[in-house]
């Protein structure tokens, strides 16, 4: 589905990606993993087009994605949650939610027609069934929200395109447990039935175990072991994620 082949990328002056190669596979939940600096939340951003590639390829279903805009590849299908969330804090949860409707309604149109169950111009019923709190707080701003509550906002956010491929950056930092549970239960539940990529950028090794298929390790820069997450061993672990 997107495959990263032979990428460098600079930030500032300094190299940040090695000839980076990747591939994503349909359907699969992918923990990218490493010790913090080595370029995670860089490749995700690169993905989503958020930041220049200054060598490489990116394509989605063999579509070369280098030179689009981060608004036409969420009309791609990627739907993407920044590290911090990046809500809107004066817009409601509404307003914040409703910001997506303008590319659900244009995929609707282009290639979805007859297959939403709900109006392309509504936020989905699904949204809400997934985190019941942001029906409950629909008309709160979005900075008066807890910070677990920002994240399921977020999420529901990027949830509301309808995207092929979910980008999750850190999705559980500074989150109270219950939270991070309940946004584990939310990414199987929507690969399992819907079949929805994720990528996964994270630090908990539980959570990542718990949820990941698959993991990709990075050191400087490039990925430098990929496996099925049962196959993430002790050695591993301590090679590339130990503090």
């Amino acid at each position: 589905m997107i495959s990263i082949n032979n990428v460098d990328q600079l930030y500032g002056g300094t190299q940040i990606l090695w000839g980076l190669d990747l591939t994503i596979k349909p359907g699969s939940i992918t923990c990218i993993m490493g010790r913090n600096g080595v370029g995670k939340t860089t490749l995700l951003k690169a993905i989503m087009g958020l930041l220049p590639i200054q060598s490489g390829e990116i394509t989605m279903d063999g579509e070369v994605l280098n030179k689009q805009s981060a608004e036409k590849r969420a009309y791609a299908g990627i739907g993407y949650v920044p590290q911090g969330r990046d809500i809107f804090p004066m817009l409601t949860v509404e307003e914040n939610l409703r910001i997506g409707l303008p590319v659900r309604s244009k995929r609707a149109k282009d290639s979805l027609q007859g297959t939403l169950k709900d109006s392309p111009k509504d936020i989905p019923d699904k949204i809400f069934e997934l985190f019941p709190v942001l029906k409950d707080m629909l008309h709160r701003r979005g900075g008066d929200l807890s910070g677990g509550q920002q994240q399921q906002l977020a999420i529901g956010r990027a949830l509301v395109i309808e995207p092929k491929v979910l980008i999750l950056d850190e999705p559980n930092e500074g989150i109270q447990p219950n939270i991070v549970k309940q946004i584990g239960d939310v990414i199987l539940k929507l690969n399992k039935e819907e079949n929805l990529t994720v990528i996964l950028v994270e630090q908990k090794l539980g959570f990542a175990k718990r949820v990941g298929k698959e993991f990709r390790l990075m050191e400087k820069g490039r990925i430098v072991a990929s496996d099925d997450m049962d196959k993430l061993d002790e050695k591993l672990i301590k090679q590339y994620l130990a503090v």
